[in-house]
């Protein structure tokens, strides 16, 4: 038995799973096992350490390509903190662009943390009108921002609710409200739910919900093929689901694994307060916020900041990532075959 969706089919991978974006952490090892494993492997926006993220970009994408011959995709956060980000959205599809391989296989670009819009230029156009199918979808952690990527133009929605690690909306909703949500609002735009998502049930779930697949964070994390620290690794099969905090981070609502950097931090209101705190932040400060990253790279999971999920409270192992894929599908098709049973 497969499980076909419209993102199976839009990707021409196996399963319906896909790496979610993990920025500034490298991903690259990660991508090319999801991506072998049947999934669809993600690059992250990467900057650490004081390297050009577009050169990262670029390096990483011949990687990908020099180990796996499937589709993959890569991200790029679009957030007015973010100041590489108009570059790389000009620079990046002109390097897929000159490059026949990674044209074939990047099929996926994902934009997050900001705006859709400022990928829709003239180079990404460009891109497309080349012949390459790649496809731009966007995150939307709320309602409202969904509106506003279909207003973009984007190809697709990643419905991302608050339980998810990383980078967060002021709303709070959780993936499965917004799920419904958009489904009932968009029910013809192809949507990838995130956020809570590690198991056979989850994938399941969302599949009956009218997602045409899930994106993992955390669950990747720990697994054997990704590059980040041990230590990061195993703090996820003892951690409950309440180990995990939002606080605001330099792009906004961020979640966190508690420790001392995450309790140093509190949590803006709105969206206005957190503008009106960006009028008065200098390049040191948030230069000093992304050593915390780098700490926690290089295996300081007390001072950094460790980014996780609430899906840690349902992860109790660290896997090879296709046993990870595999067991979720198969677990998935499994309850999918008794859904019929419900209806008599």
């Amino acid at each position: 038995m497969v499980i076909k969706t419209n993102i199976t089919e839009m990707f021409g991978i196996k399963h319906p799973i896909i790496a979610a974006p993990m920025g500034p952490y490298y991903t690259t090892k990660l991508t090319i096992a999801v991506s072998e494993a049947g999934g669809l492997g993600v690059l992250s926006h990467t900057n650490l350490f004081g390297k050009s993220s577009i050169e990262e970009v670029k390096n990483a994408m011949k990687e990908v390509i020099e180990y796996t011959d499937k589709p993959f995709g890569f991200n790029i956060r679009t957030a007015r903190m973010q100041p590489d980000s108009p570059k790389l959205c000009r620079e990046i599809p002109k390097f897929i662009m000159d490059n026949s391989k990674i044209k074939e296989q990047c099929l996926y670009v994902i934009t997050s943390a900001g705006s859709p819009s400022m990928l829709q230029n003239r180079t990404f156009q460009k891109l497309k009108e080349s012949g390459s199918n790649i496809k731009h979808f966007h995150v939307a952690p709320a309602l409202w921002l969904a509106d506003k990527c279909v207003e973009a133009g984007v190809d697709g929605l990643v419905c991302t609710g608050s339980e998810g690690g990383g980078h967060q909306s002021y709303e709070k909703v959780s993936t499965l409200v917004l799920l419904q949500q958009i489904m009932q609002k968009y029910p013809n735009v192809p949507t990838i739910a995130c956020g809570g998502f590690a198991t056979a049930e989850g994938l399941a779930a969302s599949l009956v919900l009218g997602a045409g697949a899930i994106a993992m964070g955390s669950r990747f994390i720990a697994s054997n093929e990704s590059e980040f620290h041990e230590n990061y690794k195993n703090i996820i099969p003892p951690a409950k689901a309440e180990d995990t905090e939002l606080v605001t981070g330099f792009l906004g609502p961020i979640r966190l694994w508690k420790n001392k950097y995450s309790q140093s931090h509190g949590l803006i209101a709105n969206k206005e307060e957190k503008m009106s705190e960006e009028t008065s932040s200098s390049i040191e400060a948030i230069l000093e916020d992304v050593k915390h990253y780098e700490m926690t790279y290089k295996g300081d999971i007390e001072n950094g900041a460790v980014l996780l999920g609430q899906s840690i409270g349902i992860i109790n192992n660290i896997e090879n990532v296709s046993q990870i894929i595999d067991n979720i599908v198969r677990g998935a098709e499994e309850i999918l075959k008794k859904a019929p049973n419900l209806i008599k």
